[in-house]
């Protein structure tokens, strides 16, 4: 059963046994660094747990992790960090249980990064990406047709052999029986992670997230929700990133660089308020995070700069939970992105149940690209002719789907291409950006519909 954990989690037991103990869901990879990778996994029971670990191919004796003692309190989840690693070096690892090393249906090595600055151009890698997953349980979903699709597309993701997957938000569906309360949360954020198909992925590619309002809260639930801190805490709990916010931006917000592209990784639930909200300042991120944001991009020297966040930013169509819903914080962006003369900005973006790409012109040579893709498991929805002026001709899909970046190519011409496929593999629509923003290689679609090229848009009256 998926939820060999769940039997446990809602009740104030005394310690199991340490007998028969098994891994319930991963092990994950999560941040990945030269000289650090995270490991996140889950136990069926209370346990004490370590890792072994040690470079691929060698007789050197195994690091250590510190031991962890999983509890029903946490849902049984255990995080790692293997520390004092080799760049660019392939290790295995082993679970150990109770003193015993265990034989798992998953991959269990990893590759740190490498150190490839002032040695070589960046090694090519490639990134997934997708959003909204649910997963069907009849007994506490709405009455009638299951919302949630084939899980098998995480198979056909892993198949891929991305270095990262990216997940960007809804990456779980709380039902009404679990946002009210800590143990509901993690009730859902279980039954989702055990998934059968989905611990090949977690196994194999290094994971990152942020969320969005399903796996924060209810359904556009803003900075008013009051369960927020347990949302953040389960969060934590369940994805094993880089960091998760600071005394100065609370919330998820988190950044990461995985070799020469920066990811700046926000929090779009922790300080928004009601779109329509009267007599007080409406916000999405809130000023501090655009400040840091803007700060940030300004700072980086990557050849890409990846903004992830839940909602759509650059789509010019006001509706449902988008950034052009909260128009002044929006147009504050694009102005200081193009102030500050900021290139190889993409937002990268999920929550619309369909996928397509956004163009932005800012002129002098500044050009902003919104890639959004959805679903992966979720019910998804033909929005082809949703007046967003700035979708570029050809991109829209409405059907489940993923997508794959992949960047390659000496530093100075570096590129990033947009492969998005469908439930099943199959390619949807191709384009390559440079680092500058401009469109090398067109969008192309599958040969079952014609090639659609297309520039996007100018958004008139920019603020430089």
């Amino acid at each position: 059963m998926r939820l060999r954990i769940l039997l446990g989690v809602l009740c104030a037991c005394a310690a199991a046994p340490l007998v028969a103990q098994e891994v319930a869901a991963g092990p994950m990879l999560g941040s990945n660094t030269m000289r650090e990778v995270k490991v996140w996994l889950q136990t069926d029971k209370p346990c004490d747990v370590k890792l072994r670990f040690w470079p691929q191919g060698t007789k050197q004796p195994a690091q250590s992790t510190t031991t962890v003692r999983t509890s029903t309190e946490d849902a049984h989840v255990a995080q790692f960090t293997c520390a004092l690693l080799e760049p660019g070096t392939t290790y295995d690892y082993e679970v150990v249980l109770n003193g015993k090393a265990q034989k798992l249906e998953v991959p269990t090595t990893f590759t740190t990064l490498p150190l490839y600055q002032f040695r070589t151009d960046p090694p090519k890698f490639t990134l997934a990406l997708g959003s909204c997953v649910y997963i069907n349980e009849p007994e506490f979903d709405r009455p009638g047709k299951g919302y949630g699709h084939d899980p098998s597309i995480f198979n056909v993701i892993a198949d891929q052999e991305p270095d990262a997957m990216l997940w960007m938000g809804d990456n779980t569906y709380y039902r009404e029986v679990d946002w009210d309360t800590r143990s509901g949360m993690l009730y859902r954020q279980s039954h989702t992670r055990q998934t059968p198909e989905m611990q090949r992925l977690l196994a194999t590619a290094h994971n990152y997230a942020i969320w969005d309002d399903h796996d924060y809260g209810p359904n556009d639930s803003n900075g008013s929700w009051t369960k927020k801190d347990d949302s953040k805490e389960v969060f934590e709990l369940f994805w094993a990133n880089a960091d998760y916010g600071n005394s100065e931006l609370p919330g998820i917000t988190s950044y990461f660089k995985y070799n020469d592209v920066a990811f700046f990784m926000l929090d779009n639930r922790w300080n928004r308020t009601h779109p329509e909200l009267e007599g007080q300042q409406q916000q999405c991120l809130g000023q501090d995070q655009i400040d840091w944001l803007i700060h940030a991009l300004r700072t980086s020297n990557a050849s890409f700069k990846l903004v992830v966040v839940g909602g759509q930013v650059l789509s010019d169509f006001a509706a449902y939970e988008n950034l052009a819903r909260y128009p002044e914080e929006r147009q504050q962006i694009i102005d200081l992105i193009a102030a500050n003369n900021i290139k190889g900005v993409v937002f990268l973006s999920g929550d619309r149940h369909s996928t397509e790409l956004t163009r932005l012109d800012l002129g002098d040579g500044v050009i902003v690209h919104d890639l959004t893709c959805s679903p992966l498991t979720s019910t998804a929805y033909d929005h082809s002719e949703e007046p967003n002026t700035l979708r570029v001709p050809g991109t829209h899909v409405g059907t489940q789907n993923f997508g794959l970046l992949t960047f390659e190519g000496p530093w100075k011409t570096r590129t990033m291409t947009i492969s998005i496929r469908d439930a099943s593999g199959r390619e949807q629509w191709t384009a390559t950006l440079s680092r500058k923003g401009e469109l090398v290689k067109p969008v192309t679609r599958t040969s079952s519909t014609p090639e659609a090229v297309g520039p996007g848009g100018k958004l008139q009256g920019v603020k430089k």
